[in-house]
């Protein structure tokens, strides 16, 4: 793994390390197709791309029945890790409910007011895989918001994961789908003979899936476009290089698409995290994985000037995932407010959050941390003001009304207080 100097990085490389590509332009032509075979067609085009893409023949697309058995067919082991990993991630997003409100203010009565939406569509991966984190990940705060429906598409396979099932089934889904890819986002944001439309689609996916999501878009509401996994480390003198390198290494495991980085001011630091990078890679089984990641042009350790320069790159990066191994981590984080999750000290992996500490897993990448934040209760939530005016009130407010009215040009408006004078 490379060590670069943040001074020396020339144009060409700063766009790479800072506007990272999901490539989702690559596909976005041929999805467009999918997406409009799947409104015209239906279950038609569910079954075709199945065997296309996935080289299964579906039978049943609708497999709630199979999901709700699913539990039954995993170990005891797994089932206790979903259930855990479940009441955690359930416990983090209960705090995140917003509570309706109301006060006044000089006799108007203002308020605030929360509903769930009414149906959800999560995508979760799978198919051949098994990811039941995913699945936990996108029902629980959709079933926390307390939406009516919850459905979940998750691709095909000859037997689907148990695991991945059982994880759906415990998190409070109510309809499960084996489909998968850029039909399976068209399927829930339109519905088909089987499938029921849904008022946003959300959850992770490869580049189709994230170009479907933008297809649909505006006629239902989506999360967010993710792409590739991504993690930076922001290190001190005091960290541990292997710890450094751990993670790194995880991080890349996930896609050869990932980008995996640390910055740090410390050049002995940034040299040892390079060489426990290597020798930690040669240890892993997804080895070839791993060194694709590495090799993508926003990875790499990044030597800077100062921790101030660190915190500038860091705050440029805007991470999917953040980890600090820094003796003054908390002033760190005071300084970088573009972060999709954030793991302080040496005993807080990234892995903690994929799977079971609490908070989501679904988080923005590619930059977009500087404008959204991860997946949420707040996602399947929309919310509405509420007020009331004594007659004193609007008397207050009127010149101010009717005078705005009149400069606008709009009339009727101001005569719709007017005329509540009159006697």
């Amino acid at each position: 793994m490379d060590v670069r100097s943040i001074g020396d990085l020339a144009p060409d490389e700063r766009r790479a390390v800072f506007r990272r590509a999901s490539g989702v332009d690559a596909v976005r032509d041929d999805v467009r197709e999918i997406v409009d075979r799947v409104r015209e067609a239906g279950d038609v085009a569910l079954r075709e791309y199945s065997e296309e893409f996935d080289d299964v023949s579906v039978g049943n697309i609708d497999v709630t029945d199979v999901a709700e058995r699913a539990t039954e067919q995993v170990d005891d082991e797994v089932l206790a890790a979903i259930e855990d990993a479940a009441e955690n991630v359930r416990a983090f997003h209960e705090r995140q409910r917003p509570a309706d409100w109301r006060e006044t203010f000089d006799d108007r009565e203002l308020g605030r007011r929360f509903r769930p939406l009414e149906s959800a569509g999560v995508y979760a991966p799978g198919g051949t895989a098994n990811y039941p984190s995913s699945a936990l990940m996108g029902v629980i705060p959709a079933d926390v918001a307390g939406v009516e429906h919850i459905a979940v598409a998750t691709p095909p396979a000859e037997t689907l994961p148990p695991a991945t099932l059982a994880a759906i089934d415990v998190a409070g889904a109510d309809a499960v789908y084996q489909v998968g890819g850029a039909q399976a986002v068209a399927a829930l944001a339109y519905g088909t003979e089987t499938v029921s439309s849904c008022d946003i689609v959300v959850g992770p996916g490869n580049r189709w899936v994230t170009a479907a999501k933008a297809a649909v878009r505006g006629d239902v509401e989506i999360d967010f476009l993710a792409g590739p996994s991504e993690l930076l480390v922001v290190a001190d003198g005091t960290a541990d290089p292997e710890l450094v390198a751990t993670e790194l290494v995880a991080q890349a495991e996930h896609d050869t698409d990932a980008a995996v980085a640390a910055v740090t001011a410390d050049e002995a630091l940034a040299s040892a995290i390079a060489d426990a990078v290597e020798e930690q890679a040669a240890e892993q089984p997804r080895e070839g994985v791993i060194r694709g990641a590495l090799d993508s042009e926003a990875s790499g350790v990044f030597l800077a000037r100062s921790m101030s320069e660190a915190t500038l790159f860091a705050e440029e990066y805007a991470a999917e995932h953040l980890s600090i191994l820094a003796e003054s981590d908390e002033a760190l984080l005071d300084r970088i407010d573009s972060a999709g999750s954030v793991f302080l000290g040496p005993y807080s992996p990234v892995a903690a959050g994929d799977y079971a500490s609490g908070p989501n897993h679904v988080l923005p990448t590619g930059g977009s941390a500087r404008r959204v934040g991860g997946l949420s209760v707040d996602t399947f939530m929309r919310s509405s003001t509420v007020q009331r005016l004594s007659r004193d009130a609007l008397a207050d407010l009127s010149d101010t009304v009717t005078t705005l009215a009149r400069t606008e040009g709009l009339d009727a408006h101001a005569d719709s207080v007017d005329r509540r004078f009159q006697d």
